[in-house]
């Protein structure tokens, strides 16, 4: 295999011309590659006494992990270490390297991830990603995104993924945070143990600082990659790495471990906060999706703003911008039954009707208004806007019947009256929200209107269903 030169490119491993600590060695502990890029076995002894403090002993593993992996130091201690525990567990242990395609030696990176995880044992994926620059995040934070959008593709069932991030950077996070003025949840910075998606992410190194796991690297003899970007303090996160954090330990040498442990206790005590919020969602939210504005306003301003931040979150949607929470605050809390304030973000809205907040989609379909299909009831009717009309417990309806949209004007005669309603009046006393009326799909025989969806059955169709012990069915699209 030919050799790959990255010297001028990237450092492979501290240099003793550039850096205090002992030079990075490939002979006399584990396999060297023919390209001279050794690793360290797990489990080979080591010839010499590590003396590695403040480090995780091997821990037992209990479910296999996806460990992302980008060739610098921290991840490569984790990837390491990790590995060392899965041969003890029998666990079985895969790596992610995300090419972001921002620095020239980016693909010089991909091979020596792969010759590392060649002499590990370790399978590795590489995913090739598209960091877009305009999204309003920065580039490091569209990074981050891109970065977080491929372990969730490479994620396999039952499959944790497993982060290095470090006390050091727990304690810049802090500071980020508190430079930006962020409450006690944005204090809280990263956890150990959360989630992406459906998955747990584990972070078993925020415990401990870089120092010690520099010298795990030097104990085992491990080679890594160093991004050049790091050394450019013109970042944010880089400018509290290099200037701030050195200055502060300079008076402060505990500083990193004070800031990361600041960033605990914000996430125990947002922990009870959360607890509480949870079950006060749960007393507000009267249906899925709405919550009670008049028994919101019985809380605090501050709580207020938490329950609505959390029944958000519950719900999946984009969290709530600080600038939007206080619209919802002062635009949708002033009581008054007939006031219907909307407030929009992302891709979710906020509308308030009769009192109540409603999460929606910000843009909900409606049926096309010249929309007509013919229905049977055999098998259930897919709608235009994603929804679905479907009978439950009869075979099928006599005769095909008509489905349409509203066009307005339509009356219907109800069960027990002699005389038709019109429908628009019906509706309103069903309390069915504007928005769910452009949605309504209508059942029709001929001329004669039957049902508006499962909201208002007519008297000839009510009869029909319950002779056959059947019931309509309505799904409105977009949720």
């Amino acid at each position: 295999m030919k050799s790959v030169r990255y010297r001028n490119k990237f450092l492979l491993g501290p240099r003793a011309d550039q850096r205090s600590a002992p030079t990075t060695r490939s002979s006399g502990v584990g396999t060297t590659s023919s390209s001279g890029q050794g690793c360290a076995l797990p489990g080979n002894p080591t010839p010499y006494t590590c003396g590695v403090t403040a480090f995780p002993a091997l821990v037992p593993l209990h479910a296999p992990l996806l460990v992302g992996y980008s060739g610098g130091v921290d991840s490569t201690v984790l990837l390491h270490w990790l590995c060392r525990c899965a041969q003890a567990s029998a666990t079985s242990l895969r790596a992610v390297h995300v090419h972001h395609g921002l620095q020239s030696a980016a693909d010089d990176w991909v091979l020596h991830c792969r010759q590392q995880c060649a002499a590990l044992g370790i399978e590795l994926s590489v995913h090739r990603v598209r960091v877009e620059d305009g999204s309003g995040l920065g580039l490091e934070g569209a990074a981050r995104q891109a970065r977080r959008a491929a372990f969730a593709a490479e994620l396999r069932d039952g499959e944790t993924l497993v982060l290095a991030q470090h006390q050091d950077d727990q304690a810049e996070t802090f500071l980020l945070r508190a430079l930006r003025g962020s409450g006690v949840d944005g204090l809280a910075a990263m956890a150990t143990d959360s989630r992406l998606g459906a998955h747990p992410l584990w972070r078993p190194l925020l415990p401990v600082p870089r120092s010690a796991l520099l010298a795990y690297a030097h104990c085992h003899a491990l080679r890594w990659i160093e991004d050049p970007s790091n050394g450019d303090d013109h970042a944010d996160r880089n400018f509290l790495r290099l200037q701030v954090l050195p200055l502060l330990r300079e008076r402060w040498p505990h500083a990193g471990a004070a800031l990361a442990a600041s960033a605990t206790h914000c996430r125990q005590t947002r922990e009870l906060l959360d607890e509480e919020d949870a079950e006060l969602v749960a007393h507000l939210e009267v249906a899925p999706r709405v919550l009670s504005l008049s028994l919101l306003r019985q809380v605090s301003p501050g709580r207020a703003a938490r329950v609505l931040r959390a029944w958000v979150q519950g719900h999946a949607a984009a969290p709530l911008p600080a600038t939007v929470l206080q619209q919802v605050l002062d635009e949708l809390l002033p009581a008054g039954n007939d006031r219907q304030a909307r407030v929009r973000w992302h891709d979710h809205a906020i509308q308030q009707w009769r009192d109540h907040a409603y999460l929606l989609p910000a843009q909900l379909p409606a049926l096309p208004h010249h929309w007509q299909a013919e229905w049977d009831g055999r098998a259930p009717l897919a709608l235009p806007d994603g929804g679905q009309l479907c009978l439950q417990g009869g075979a099928a309806f006599d005769r095909p019947l008509q489905v349409r949209a509203r066009v307005g004007g339509e009356r219907i005669l109800l069960p027990g009256r002699q005389h038709s309603h019109a429908l628009k009046d019906c509706l309103q006393r069903e309390h069915l929200a504007p928005w769910r009326r452009a949605q309504l799909p209508l059942v029709f025989d001929g001329a004669q209107l039957l049902a508006a969806a499962d909201v208002v059955i007519a008297a000839p169709l009510q009869a029909w269903l319950q002779a056959h012990q059947a019931q309509l069915q309505w799904r409105p699209g977009g949720w």
